[in-house]
């Protein structure tokens, strides 16, 4: 369900609401990997199934920053914001990665609308995107993202 806002102004009315949730995804070791070669990041708990087996996590997990980096898949899932000529990624805030994601693991992105402020010439939003691994407790990764939103002329 994607929360649609047909111009930045309307956001600030729904600050503190729930904005809906992105469609799962399955995390595969292609995509480990893949995220492995772009990053350089070639630990064994990542990319080596048959040591991995016997290692803390019983088997391979997505790098944290493979799980971060999702968030810009999800969020647009998530919170559509019409009537601009501009949207920027600005930053974020408090990234934590409550849990470790499992190779074959589905995880989704769910938002909350935390804070939203007027910028020169715009709005900044503030979402919290937490990806939800499926049938776990705890969360893959908690992260304020924060955008700004430049309206139409």
């Amino acid at each position: 369900m994607t929360t649609v806002f047909k111009t930045p102004l309307d956001m600030e009315a729904a600050v503190g609401q729930h904005l809906g949730y992105s469609d799962w995804l399955t995390i595969d070791q292609q995509r480990i990997n893949l995220f492995a070669d772009a990053t350089g990041d070639h630990q064994w708990i990542h990319v080596d199934p048959v040591r991995a087996k016997e290692g803390p996590f019983g088997g391979c997990i997505a790098h944290g920053y493979l799980t971060l980096s999702l968030v810009n898949l999800f969020l647009p899932q998530i919170v559509d914001v019409q009537g601009i000529k501009m949207g920027v990624n600005y930053g974020c805030e408090g990234i934590r990665f409550p849990a470790v994601v499992p190779v074959g693991s589905r995880v989704r992105g769910s938002g909350e609308l935390i804070q939203v402020e007027s910028v020169k010439g715009g709005i900044q939003s503030t979402v919290r995107v937490t990806v939800e691994i499926e049938g776990s407790d705890r969360p893959g990764c908690v992260i304020n993202t924060i955008s700004r939103y430049y309206p139409e002329d």
